[in-house]
């Protein structure tokens, strides 16, 4: 498989990557309910077997994700205009935040200490990143593009009411999974 082959699975590789780090995880753990806790449990702290599902949960995925972009940074038309180009640049920034995610654990033994404000600050520039980089690829109407015009503002307000209006570890769930899928669809790789 050729350069454009990886980076045309890489987005829905990670999607798959963190669904099954986060099942896989969250079954070995006693008392672990994916409906009640948050996913970044399972990488806190003290918890067993943390540094792998970060590494297979946060890291891995992100990395999929840098992959993913750095295809769609390359597809990005010449003369393309600010709106296409930073709207790239924030999926880069929510790539490298997800991955930021993995190497600031949560602490479960003091939620609201450093350690878990680092990660929480992760999360926020993740999900904001991710919100207006999809809102701003929207405005692409160069060919190949098209199909994000749409979705990216469905995306971007999907981010919004999940991850700040609902919350909660189900919310935050749909929207991890919402992110896999956005990277699934975006046009990279492959000749459109």
């Amino acid at each position: 498989m050729n350069f454009r082959g990886v980076v045309r699975w890489s987005g829905l590789a990670a999607a798959l990557a963190w669904l099954a780090a986060v099942v896989g995880f969250g079954a070995r753990l006693p008392g672990y309910d994916q409906m009640r806790h948050p996913v970044a449990l399972l990488g806190a702290h003290g918890v067993p077997g943390a540094m792998p599902f970060n590494l297979l949960g946060f890291m891995l995925p992100g990395v999929l994700a840098v992959v993913t972009v750095s295809g769609l940074a390359r597809r990005l038309p010449p003369g393309a205009g600010w709106p296409l180009r930073l709207g790239v640049q924030m999926q880069m920034v929510a790539a490298l935040a997800f991955i930021g995610m993995g190497l600031l654990p949560l602490d479960a033994g003091d939620v609201d200490g450093p350690a878990s404000g680092l990660h929480a600050s992760m999360w926020m520039l993740w999900a904001q990143a991710f919100m207006l980089g999809a809102m701003l690829l929207s405005w692409g109407r160069q060919s190949g593009w098209r199909r994000v015009a749409i979705p990216g503002w469905l995306v971007g307000m999907l981010v919004f009411v999940l991850g700040f209006v609902l919350g909660g570890p189900f919310a935050q769930r749909l929207l991890f999974l919402l992110w896999g899928l956005w990277l699934a669809l975006l046009p990279v790789g492959r000749g459109e």
